[in-house]
């Protein structure tokens, strides 16, 4: 018997009922859709998202160069400004595709003399950026920022709809408040 007691809980606020008050059935609606709103905006956001990081990290690999440049100066590391890997700021010159000539700060190991050659990437006007991510550590990072969106966009009808579901309750404590206080005296007396 108990196996047949769970569907009707579920779905009591759609059934007919003598009991069921008409903010039980619009709580319920509400409910419905806001879930149908999680699931839709979480899903689409962070679909949507992980697309749009992935195009733009695959631009990036296309478009971003590895080039050839100098150090003009000792790379030396100190406690403070050396990292865990052993890598510092050294300023650096390369040739951009333009054949102009550029210098700016990259990272290189620690005691790295003056002249010699490390390898920096450069977008199309020639300008420093970072190593571009492989296409796996795209789709990692895509995945990532898009479950994060997704999970965010998610959380917008998730509150919506707990502060609905909780407006209704409390209009519903207030029903009951004003018929007891209609009714409530009446319990006390006897007829005769």
């Amino acid at each position: 018997m108990a196996a047949f007691r769970g569907p009707k809980v579920l779905l009591w606020r759609w059934r007919r009922n003598p009991l069921r008050r008409r903010s039980d059935a619009l709580e319920a609606w509400i409910m419905l859709a806001a879930w149908v709103l999680i699931v839709l905006s979480g899903v689409f956001a962070g679909l949507l998202t992980a697309r749009t990081v992935e195009r733009g990290l695959a631009v990036e690999r296309a478009q971003w160069r590895s080039v050839a440049a100098q150090l003009t100066e000792d790379a030396v590391g100190t406690g403070a400004t050396e990292s865990a890997s052993g890598l510092v700021w050294a300023k650096v010159r390369w040739t951009a595709p333009d054949g102009s000539a550029h210098t700016g700060q990259a990272r290189v190991y620690a005691g790295t003399e003056a002249g010699t050659p490390v390898t920096v990437w450069t977008d199309r006007q020639g300008r420093l950026v970072t190593k571009p991510a492989t296409a796996s550590q795209a789709q990692t990072r895509s995945a990532m920022v898009g479950v994060l969106v997704g999970v965010s966009a998610a959380a917008v009808p998730f509150v919506g709809g707990r502060l609905a579901r909780g407006r209704l309750e409390r209009r519903r404590m207030d029903q009951w408040d004003q018929e007891w206080a209609r009714i409530g005296p009446r319990w006390g007396r006897t007829t005769s």
